[in-house]
């Protein structure tokens, strides 16, 4: 079975298409904008699900996904992407976005994290299926490691002594977020005709 992403995100649609060989992605051509308003990222993937299936008629993957800091009281949670863009008055690079978080956790202690993804399978509106998966870290005092994306640089994994961008893209799918997602909704989905 095809399904479209509901993204324009390369980094995203890259990584996904890796994590779920069995599943036929397609990179939507351009995304219709939905407003994430929902509190969930459940609710934001599932919005932009329906909102693209409203659009094409095909069945649609949708991800959403964001970093949860404990001692920000889980923020920038839903609003990971456009983290710092109300004080700024612009969305932020990722870089500029790392270093705003790090700036907001300078004499914070508790630098526990998590990562977390949520998957939506909207097959038709009687058929929609979801996963949501989480990986926990420590928020680094700098940004360490090249590859990954957003805050992939200061999201230290203890189990492996690195940082997600420090990690080759093969171990963060076993580690990750998004990896953990994938793998749950491959199972979801290798029986769906």
């Amino acid at each position: 079975m095809n399904f479209i992403l509901a993204t324009t995100n390369d980094h995203k649609y890259s990584e996904l298409k890796a994590l779920m060989p069995n599943i036929n992605l397609i990179k939507a051509e351009n995304m219709v904008e939905v407003d994430e308003n929902e509190p969930t990222f459940w609710g934001n993937a599932l919005l932009k699900a329906k909102a693209l299936y409203d659009i094409i008629g095909m069945p649609v993957i949708a991800d959403d996904s964001g970093l949860c800091v404990k001692a920000l009281n889980n923020q920038p949670g839903v609003k990971t992407a456009r983290y710092g863009s109300d004080v700024f008055n612009r969305i932020l690079e990722s870089h500029e976005r790392n270093e705003y978080l790090l700036k907001n956790l300078e004499s914070v202690k508790d630098r526990d994290a998590s990562f977390v993804c949520s998957l939506v399978a909207y097959i038709n509106p009687n058929r929609i299926y979801s996963v949501t998966e989480e990986v926990k870290g420590i928020i680094t005092k700098e940004q360490f490691g090249k590859d990954g994306f957003g805050y992939d640089p200061i999201f230290f994994l203890p189990e492996l002594n690195m940082t997600m961008a420090e990690i080759d893209s093969k171990t963060k799918g076993l580690y990750s977020h998004r990896g953990r997602a994938a793998r749950a909704m491959n199972k979801l989905l290798e029986n769906i005709k």
